[in-house]
């Protein structure tokens, strides 16, 4: 065993905002001559681009599918145009509809085009042929333009909010850009060579901005795994490996020192569902805010803009929270616990949560009881309490027959400041590579943007001759 109370786990590689690969936009030349567009959204743009409007550069295709036997292919924001089925979360249907015939086709190098969503980068080109919903635009390019580019620059944040400034609609979820309208709108573009030199250039640039990302990404999943694991020992094992083991009778428990109580969650805690939400009496002569399931997330609780539920004083004690009080999801993300940490009013709480209390508070600290909530979480201990209905849930009965294990009260202390220390260091890198892909994901955005737009000349770059993707020390982090 290992003795976990000295465990680091802030030495991941987190990469800061001035690290390899963050090339922006001021590090490429400009273009030596510009000239007014005449149109207010583009500016200057360089003297040679032509200044066209979109239906000549685009045509819209009207084809229809005779049996809806074609791929059906889905437009995002997130990844532009794919096949439907490659997109799809468990569960999900690949189509609502009883037939796809009259379905719109698409053909390879088309653009589609969601018009309530074009504004939210709800657009792009079609790799492959397939079809589309009929509520959606497509169209096939006709001066010649290169579709690389042109996905590039349709996605790109100042051509979506061209479309949204020229989109029908009084709300966002109304917006409409009509194929009418999109081909009345204008576009600086170059030439068919410089189109593809930009492409290039850009395929190159944002893959080594989506490694970078990649690589946080990861390092935060690598992270969370050995944050979980870090936890998951010490309540269960211990912080000490030198005391004497015993078996606990608990298969997700395994063995646990010898001086440890294993007994059912009711011989420790008092386990209350909260009060039945009552829609005739909601805001009663008694209304106290009371929390829901998703105002208790994994170590905070919301307290803002919380609903008001008529409480009688004489319901106090069973229905609402004080100061230590351990609150746990009944349902959804079942397990997931929060405790709650303000005394300055009355907060009730609806049955949709567990709360825990220590029967006696000289022997249990919810501290502990919420990293061991961790664990058995991460762990699936909650899973079999599944109903397999649409919502998972935890009944109250059953959840008081789980067992547990509980050092003594100083020891669970000492535990909960442990890993307190450790989810706060953890905590702060994560945060810090949350950070830094945003910061990625923003430079990405604006070097597609000073791109596609002529804000930079990239006719003079080239590849280095040695690409390789940039070596980050993620391993660190296991």
């Amino acid at each position: 065993m290992t003795n976990l109370s000295g465990t680091n786990l802030n030495n991941g590689a987190a990469v800061g905002p001035q690290g390899e690969g963050r090339e922006s936009a001021s590090t490429f030349p400009k273009y030596p001559v510009y000239k007014d567009s005449g149109v207010e959204w583009l500016g200057e743009a360089p003297s040679h681009w032509l200044l066209k409007r979109f239906k000549q550069v685009f045509s819209e295709r009207g084809e229809r599918s005779l049996d809806g036997s074609e791929e059906l292919m889905s437009v995002s924001a997130y990844f532009g145009v794919k096949p439907r089925a490659e997109t799809l979360d468990e569960g999900d249907h690949l189509s609502r509809a009883e037939s796809l015939e009259g379905y719109k086709i698409c053909r390879v190098n088309d653009l589609v085009m969601n018009i309530m969503l074009a504004w939210n980068r709800g657009l792009g080109f079609a790799w492959q042929d397939g079809i589309v919903s009929p509520a959606y635009s497509v169209f096939h390019v006709i001066d010649g333009s290169i579709p690389k580019y042109l996905d590039y620059l349709v996605r790109s944040d100042e051509m979506t909010r061209y479309f949204k400034a020229y989109s029908a609609g009084v709300i966002d979820s109304r917006l409409r850009l009509y194929p009418e309208t999109f081909g009345r709108l204008y576009v600086a573009i170059p030439s068919s060579a410089e189109q593809t030199q930009i492409a290039r250039f850009l395929d190159h640039e944002t893959a080594r901005i989506d490694a970078l990302i990649e690589e946080q990404q990861r390092l935060i999943e690598l992270l969370k795994e050995k944050r979980q694991a870090v936890i998951s020992h010490a309540v269960t094992k211990g912080l000490d490996p030198t005391v004497p083991m015993k078996h606990s009778g608990v298969e997700w428990l395994g063995e646990v020192p010898a001086h440890w109580q294993v007994c059912k969650l009711s011989f420790r805690y008092s386990v209350e569902l909260g009060k039945m939400l009552d829609e005739k009496r909601n805001t009663g002569a008694n209304p106290v805010p009371y929390l829901r399931n998703q105002d208790v997330q994994w170590g905070a609780v919301n307290i803002d803009e919380l609903p008001l539920m008529d409480i009688e004083p004489a319901e106090y004690g069973r229905y609402t929270v004080r100061l230590g009080d351990l609150l746990v999801c009944e349902g959804g993300d079942v397990g997931r616990a929060a405790i709650w940490r303000h005394i300055d009013s009355i907060i009730g709480y609806q049955k949709a949560l567990h709360r825990l209390r220590p029967e006696s508070p000289k022997s249990d600290t919810a501290e502990f009881f919420f990293y061991t909530l961790m664990a058995a979480k991460s762990l699936g201990v909650f899973e079999e309490s599944d109903t397999k209905a649409t919502i998972s849930h935890l009944p109250a009965e059953k959840f008081r027959q789980y067992r547990f294990a509980f050092p003594p009260l100083e020891e669970q202390q000492k535990i909960a400041a442990v890993m307190g220390e450790i989810l706060e260091r953890s905590n702060e890198t994560i945060s810090y590579a949350e950070r830094t892909i945003t910061l990625l994901q923003e430079r990405r955005s604006a070097l597609i943007s000073a791109a596609v737009t002529g804000k930079i000349d990239v006719r003079g770059w080239q590849p280095p001759t040695s690409t390789k993707a940039p070596e980050l020390a993620v391993a660190e982090a296991v």
